[in-house]
């Protein structure tokens, strides 16, 4: 009845305006041709039923004109323009028939120009009023506005509601900023009132967007904000540069404004859509996400069967997220976790249903009857190992099960993808085992061995894939600083001059299913992950965002284990490239499998030792690169690594 009721009033409206139009030009206007009564009346019947059947047939009354945009006024213009060919042609016409008086074509064409300035007109006040807040339902208070325009009253956001919202700066004058500006204003809702654009245009600097001021960036200062009483600055520009986010964080969160991210997707999609959000983990690399998959990944695991052990952890579940979007034929996932995988299954069964084939298995990839009971009932074509320990300083203190878990597990799957004639199998691998100084990052190193000299041998095609600390993976020192943070501090750093590469838990799996896709055999992969974070700094942006002060930042010393820098997985000069430029092979000769099983027979009798120092001196004899941390951080200052670091942030 609503919808009903407001229709009609715009026609109502519509009649009223011709009404006045057809009285002044008809009636009052006087020029040579006098027109009688009965002209007056048989001229406006004829410009009424013109205009609006063409209005009605032209679907004008079915838009709803308070989200109208310039779409609606292009129609109602066509509209109108084909409703005034139409008074146009009966009024030459009709005088063969009937004895009437003529109308000039000016006096016409001044009816019909003024008949649609009044639509447009009426319009266009009815969709400002309703930005304002001034129009509840349709046209009922636009006449109140109209006395506040002829009293000189400020009609700028007349929101009662303003007072109680939080203000903010745009960052941005772009479609973006301005797409952000319009949907706050047309919310009476919103949490959020835009105050001022922030840009560095001068063509749109001094000038205003729906009333909203743009500010010169440059000429932008704490006073002026104050002066808008802004409260926080809303980044919506897409496209900035690293350097320019770096600049713009650090100037803003040190005069303390909390800072949020607009993000506006191109393709508006189920899964992307437009929305206002804190300033994320990823942001405080300020690099864009690094987007790897791509329609030839996809299509070389539609219709698979896929194995993916680890699957409940932080990787292995976004490798299943990933691999529900390409249509696989099944997915397992294996865990000893069952809390993991129950949560991912979850997960998924609610965004897929009954579309995605997904069966849980728990057991140990060191439990191998176990393990090959999976390989027997699926028969899975790809296999991915993600399951590891991986905690630095708890594998130094449990080497025997670092090595159990690690190295034999990963051997465990490689003689059953051999027995069950798996196609594939993919390794999960970290920049740690590189040049390695820890018991985790050598059992990783063993692992690349391992998938290595199967390659060679082996009727599988291998692969492994290397890339640097997952930001928000379970363990990482993006939660620990949050949890920390949130209990009033103080945030523990071991040094403050160590130095991490980083990447996002997507990035991290898209690489592993591109390379292996690509994977010709026994590639060892590595991701351009580009300059490396200090974690101080990461640290220091993790307060600024969390608006909380007096968070100290304390030391507590390098663990076990544990060296300043990783090594830069990537060094082009001693690397392979591939058809993704962010994707290199690292050169590595592959052991005989006599060597190999040597190794493996080291590692095996210190195991059964059950003696940590026994595994730790194993692992040295069968990992040549695996050095002791002190060696490597007495010269970390000389370190490439370090340096560049300091580069990258002007040190």
């Amino acid at each position: 009845m609503k919808k009903f009721n407001a229709r009609w009033q715009l026609v109502v409206y519509d009649i009223l305006i011709l009404f006045v139009v057809d009285l002044l030009l008809l009636v009052f206007y006087r020029s040579n041709e006098e027109l009688s009564l009965d002209g007056i009346v048989l001229h406006a019947g004829i410009s009424f039923v013109c205009v609006f059947t063409a209005r009605i047939f032209g679907s004008i009354y079915r838009q709803i004109w308070r989200y109208g945009g310039i779409q609606c006024y292009i129609r109602l213009l066509i509209v109108d323009a084909i409703a005034f060919a139409a008074t146009l042609a009966i009024e030459l016409t009709l005088p063969r028939f009937v004895s009437i008086e003529k109308v000039t074509f000016s006096r016409l064409l001044s009816i019909a120009s003024m008949n649609l300035l009044g639509a447009l007109a009426i319009r266009m006040i009815y969709r400002y009023c309703f930005k304002c807040g001034t129009a509840d339902t349709a046209f009922g208070k636009f006449l109140r506005l109209l006395l506040r325009i002829f009293a000189g009253e400020e009609l700028i956001h007349p929101n009662r509601e303003a007072e109680h919202k939080i203000k903010i700066a745009i960052i941005g004058a772009g479609r973006v900023g301005v797409t952000l500006a319009e949907e706050l204003l047309a919310n009476p809702a919103a949490a959020y009132l835009p105050r001022c654009f922030i840009d560095v245009s001068q063509e749109k600097a001094g000038r205003e967007i729906h009333g909203i001021p743009v500010l010169m960036e440059d000429e932008t200062t704490l006073e002026t904000l104050s002066r808008h009483e802004v409260q926080e600055v809303v980044f919506a520009i897409p496209n900035m540069s690293d350097e320019k986010k770096r600049e713009l964080f650090a100037a803003y969160s040190e005069a303390g404004y909390k800072i949020k991210v607009y993000d506006y997707p191109i393709m508006q999609t189920a899964e992307k859509k437009r929305y206002l959000r804190d300033f994320d983990i990823e942001e405080l690399l300020f690099r864009k996400p690094i987007a790897i998959a791509n329609e030839k990944t996809d299509a070389f695991y539609r219709d698979k069967v896929i194995l993916i052990t680890g699957g409940g952890g932080s990787i292995g579940s976004e490798l299943c997220r990933q691999l529900a979007k390409m249509g696989p034929k099944q997915i397992i996932i294996l865990d000893i976790y069952e809390n993991g995988a129950y949560d991912v299954q979850q997960e998924l069964k609610i965004a897929y249903g009954d579309k995605l084939n997904l069966q849980i298995e728990i057991c140990s990839i060191t439990h191998r009857q176990a393990l090959e009971r999976v390989f027997e009932a699926y028969r899975p074509q790809i296999v991915i190992n993600a399951a590891a320990h991986k905690h630095v300083p708890l594998m130094e203190s449990n080497c025997v099960e670092a090595v159990y878990n690690n190295v034999f597990g990963t051997k465990n799957l490689v003689d059953l993808c051999e027995k069950y004639g798996v196609a594939r199998f993919m390794m999960v691998s970290t920049d740690k085992a590189v040049n390695p100084t820890n018991v985790m990052g050598a059992t990783k190193r063993m692992c690349e061995m391992i998938v290595g000299s199967a390659s060679v041998w082996g009727t599988a095609t291998y692969s492994s894939t290397r890339f640097g600390n997952v930001l928000g993976s379970a363990g990482s020192v993006i939660p620990l600083f949050k949890r920390q943070i949130a209990g009033g501090g103080p945030i523990t750093l071991t040094d403050k001059r160590i130095i991490r590469y980083f990447m996002t838990i997507p990035e991290a799996s898209q690489l592993v299913l591109e390379s292996g896709a690509m994977a010709k055999n026994g590639e060892l992969f590595v991701l351009d992950m580009g300059q490396p974070v200090k974690i101080l700094d990461l640290a220091e942006s993790m307060i600024r965002l969390s608006g909380v002060s007096g968070i100290q930042i304390v030391e507590t010393g390098l663990r076990p284990g544990e060296k300043l820098y990783e090594e830069l997985l990537v060094k082009t000069e001693e690397l392979d490239k591939t058809e993704n430029s962010l994707i290199f092979i690292e050169k590595d000769t592959p052991l005989p499998r006599e060597e190999l099983e040597r190794r493996l027979e080291i590692l095996k009798n210190a195991v059964d030792t059950g003696s940590n120092e026994a595994v730790r001196r194993a692992l040295k004899q069968v990992v040549p690169t695996y050095r002791s941390p002190e060696e490597v951080n007495a010269r970390a200052e000389q370190a490439a690594e370090m340096k560049m670091q300091k580069e990258s942030v002007g040190v």
